[in-house]
């Protein structure tokens, strides 16, 4: 009778250092991300799309945008369990140089070089990259990217992207009325790279 309370003490023993190896990973599946905070659309979202709407608004067509600072914006888009949403289409528009917008409403005034308005879709790993310039201030508002996330025919996401560190960002309205975490998830930097800015913007939408 002896080897009886040994071996339920080996197996104890055993189920104590097997736990560290399979816990972490169930409680990391079972943790939410934070979904990214919505924003107006804004009032020029484009009445119709240009005809070359890709990832590059640095090229509209055969015209070569050559103003401003450019820009990588990449990242990924993911569900709230971090999964990525494969075949979602991720669109960004934006106001030129001179912070006009390819838009009526804006006097048609933007420079035709520049695209203004991508979208790309995702693939499984749930990334997009989009070749663009670091946004600029207009009248009225600090320097932003607007970003708009579907899938099929639905739209999970409207918001803006802000820059880390602009003057403009505590005098701008929108930016404000955020709360602090709201914030620090749509603001980010632009830092050089070896062919331009670029600014990382992960994306977490309900899918």
């Amino acid at each position: 009778m002896p080897t009886l309370p040994r071996r339920r003490l080996l197996i104890a023993s055993a189920a104590a250092v097997a736990t560290p190896v399979w816990l972490p990973s169930a409680l990391a599946q079972s943790k939410s991300l934070r979904p990214t905070p919505r924003q107006s659309e804004g009032p020029f979202y484009p009445v119709s799309l240009p005809a070359d709407s890709d990832a590059d608004l640095l090229k509209n067509g055969q015209a070569v945008y050559g103003k401003g600072q450019p820009a990588w914006i990449e990242g990924t888009v993911t569900d709230l369990s971090g999964v990525p949403v494969s075949g979602a289409v991720v669109e960004i528009w934006q106001c030129d140089h001179a912070g006009h917008y390819h838009h009526p409403g804006d006097g048609g005034r933007a420079d035709p070089a520049f695209q203004g308005f991508g979208r790309v879709s995702v693939g499984r790993d749930g990334r997009y990259r989009f070749r663009t310039l670091k946004p600029v201030p207009y009248t009225g508002r600090t320097p932003h990217i607007h970003v708009k996330v579907r899938l099929d025919r639905a739209e999970l996401l409207t918001t803006q992207l802000y820059v880390a560190g602009d003057p403009g960002n505590e005098r701008d309205g929108l930016w404000r009325r955020m709360s602090e975490v709201d914030r620090a998830a749509v603001t980010v930097p632009f830092v050089p790279g070896n062919d331009g800015l670029r600014a990382s913007f992960p994306i977490a939408v309900q899918a």
